[in-house]
């Protein structure tokens, strides 16, 4: 198994990034400058579920790592709840978010399945507060 050394190992931090791309790419239109607050609260919701992720990670605890995943699973489900206001909003049709509505969904699904995994591996004797980070003291839990 390769370690994981970096946040940017993480698929799930490579999801969420591409996710904040099309988000970005999809508010770009010109429809969102009549409605700059939604474009920014959609923007911002993206932008957190990719941060958090890398920020948990960064803190090299497992209970910090999992607090910090739940806020991200819950940006991805605020990505979600946004691009139905965007589409009430007409600013992206119903054709166009789908499929970013799914990814955003599968994004909190494996951001769950994660901290399942670390939560199950955190019950184990001795692994209360272990580190995320593999050779910096304890060894890395499976990349999902």
């Amino acid at each position: 198994m390769a370690s994981i050394t970096d946040f940017e190992d993480l698929e799930i931090w490579k999801d969420a990034r591409a996710m904040n791309k099309k988000v970005q790419q999809a508010t770009k239109r010109k429809i969102f400058d009549e409605d700059r607050d939604l474009r920014w609260q959609i923007r911002r919701a993206s932008v957190s579920a990719m941060s958090n992720i890398a920020e948990g990670f960064e803190r090299n605890n497992n209970n910090f790592f999992i607090q910090f995943l739940r806020t991200a699973k819950g940006s991805a489900g605020e990505v979600r709840s946004q691009l139905y206001t965007c589409r009430d909003a007409e600013c992206i049709s119903q054709h166009e978010i789908a499929p970013l509505r799914d990814e955003a969904k599968l994004l909190g699904q494996r951001i769950g399945k994660l901290m399942d995994h670390l939560e199950a591996y955190q019950r184990l004797p001795g692994n209360a507060t272990r580190n995320t980070v593999q050779g910096r003291r304890n060894p890395q839990p499976p990349n999902p």
